[in-house]
């Protein structure tokens, strides 16, 4: 970890950066919108500004939040709604006028864009998740900015990204994104409150290692949206560990950290692209039930590699069918692995504990399978 100092390796670093060819920017609320939350004019002229340049010589893919603080001044909401209800509401008025002033400063430079809404459905099911990446990448091959944003008029609580932070790291893996901006009020990721006199903004993060003792709960802020700093910095390790480098910094540098200089905070790749399947099997799905399983099983899938038997589990949680995401646990509550089930809630009872062999002589060859298999199984880091 470095502080505000840029060093040798990080300007190098930062020649990757402007050799990224496919990037995904993500803007948040208070970034676009007045103290009373409206859509500002001025700040979104300011980043299509930036973006429009950019993207004469990169493909972009904004992920843009604000639609739930545009709706909230037609409505007469002096602040966000707490209810799920008028949420969808303010969303249904402020994706319109988000939008339409997004046509309007892109139609500038000439330049189309094409409105995405998704929900956890469109990354977490495999058809859903093609079509969201042949229609992304089909906008982006005929010349237009897909403006990218959480279907909020309808996603319930179950299917809700929850922030936009983390739909921009899944989206970006999607896209098979060169590089994530992640753009914010604050200019990058402090190792404290960034209005306390003596902290230091973080320059380069490596690895998480490089977090620890890092504060980050109070590291930044959140206005009219949903996310904080801590949203960013789990969207940043999610994109980092899938081979994605990241930079977090404040929107009025956009442009010097989508031209690589040294401006906020520049996250290293710490993995390789993991198959689409357990990236959002592990940070876009909602478990529909959970298995607790005894010592033998956790042991056997967190450190053999090994798939779920009936003979492991010992306790089912939840309504679900075969193909569900379910959470896999360990005696004490603790999620250790989340999978894809192959069997129905109410055909698991009856099977617990018992060999896969016997099953098969009592119950038919059907049941000789496993009830999560490894290929679809993921397991949790803490």
């Amino acid at each position: 970890m470095t502080g505000a100092g840029a060093n040798t390796g990080e300007r190098e670093l930062r020649e990757e950066v402007t050799r990224a060819r496919r990037i995904v920017v993500k803007v948040g609320s208070s970034s676009l919108t007045t103290a009373a939350g409206g859509l500002d004019a001025d700040r979104v002229d300011a980043l299509v500004d930036t973006l429009a340049k950019a993207g004469e010589r990169k493909e972009i893919v904004l992920v843009s939040s604000g639609a739930i603080a545009a709706g909230l001044a037609p409505l007469g909401l002096d602040r966000r709604p707490r209810d799920l209800a008028r949420q969808q509401a303010a969303a249904s008025v402020g994706q319109g006028l988000l939008v339409a002033r997004y046509t309007a400063s892109f139609a500038r430079y000439g330049r189309r864009v094409g409105q995405v809404l998704l929900t956890t459905v469109d990354t977490s099911r495999r058809a859903h998740y093609r079509n969201a990446y042949r229609t992304l990448d089909q906008l982006l091959a005929m010349g237009a900015v897909p403006i990218v944003n959480e279907n909020d008029t309808v996603a319930t609580d179950e299917i809700r990204f929850g922030d936009n932070d983390r739909l921009a790291a899944l989206v970006a893996h999607l896209v098979r994104a060169d590089l994530l901006v992640l753009l914010s009020d604050v200019d990058g990721l402090y190792d404290g409150d960034p209005s306390t006199p003596g902290t230091s903004r973080i320059a380069e993060v490596a690895g998480p290692q490089d977090l620890d003792g890092v504060s980050i709960g109070s590291a930044g802020k959140a206005g009219v949206g949903t996310g904080g700093m801590v949203t960013k910095v789990e969207a940043a390790r999610i994109a980092a560990a899938a081979g994605i480098p990241v930079v977090l910094t404040s929107a009025s540098r956009a442009a010097d950290a989508l031209a690589g200089r040294s401006t906020g905070t520049y996250f290293h790749r710490t993995g390789r692209r993991s198959t689409d399947r357990l990236l959002w099997l592990a940070h876009a799905s909602a478990p529909q039930g959970a298995l607790t399983l005894d010592d033998g099983a956790v042991r056997a899938v967190l450190d053999g590699g090994a798939s779920l038997l009936p003979a492991g589990i010992a306790a089912v949680e939840g309504e679900f069918s075969a193909g569900d995401p379910v959470e896999l646990r360990d005696t004490t509550g603790r999620a250790v692995a989340r999978g894809l089930v192959g069997y129905d809630a109410a055909e698991l009872p009856r099977l617990l504990g018992r060999s896969t062999r016997d099953l098969a002589k009592e119950l038919g060859p059907e049941y000789e399978r496993e009830v999560v298999h490894r290929d679809d199984l993921v397991v949790l880091r803490p």
